[in-house]
């Protein structure tokens, strides 16, 4: 089990770090996807901010400090359920697959990081 969860854990941290970045830098994809859905490029920085915290939170639950990385995993489901209600109330569905799946990716670190038990593989 807990091979599983460092694996999905691992993915996680890389594609929000990645789209951390992408904020920070903001990339044509990442702006175009903010205005399409009415985020004013002005909130890509927090946006980012946010995707790399729990990123570290990811991470740092997978060295042991559970609750940190219990809470970071559910901060991004509950991150991506809002970009999902972002997209639908702007009726922009060409793109639901980026949110989505990263919506998957947090919500399975979050099952998986909840059934092993507590410093188990660290």
């Amino acid at each position: 089990m807990f091979t599983a969860y460092a694996v999905v854990t691992v993915v996680t941290i890389a594609a929000n770090a990645v789209e951390a970045v992408a904020n920070f830098l903001r990339a044509r994809f990442v702006v175009a996807n903010a205005a399409a859905v009415g985020v004013a490029p002005s909130w890509l920085p927090a946006l980012g901010a946010l995707k790399g915290a729990a990123a570290l939170g990811l991470l740092l639950g997978l060295l042991g400090f559970t609750a940190i990385g219990l809470a970071a995993a559910t901060g991004l489901v509950l991150f991506f359920i809002g970009a999902l209600v972002f997209h639908v109330r702007a009726r922009v569905f060409h793109n639901l697959a980026g949110p989505l799946l990263f919506l998957a990716l947090s919500a399975a670190a979050l099952v998986l990081a909840a059934a092993v038990p507590a410093g188990h593989g660290a």
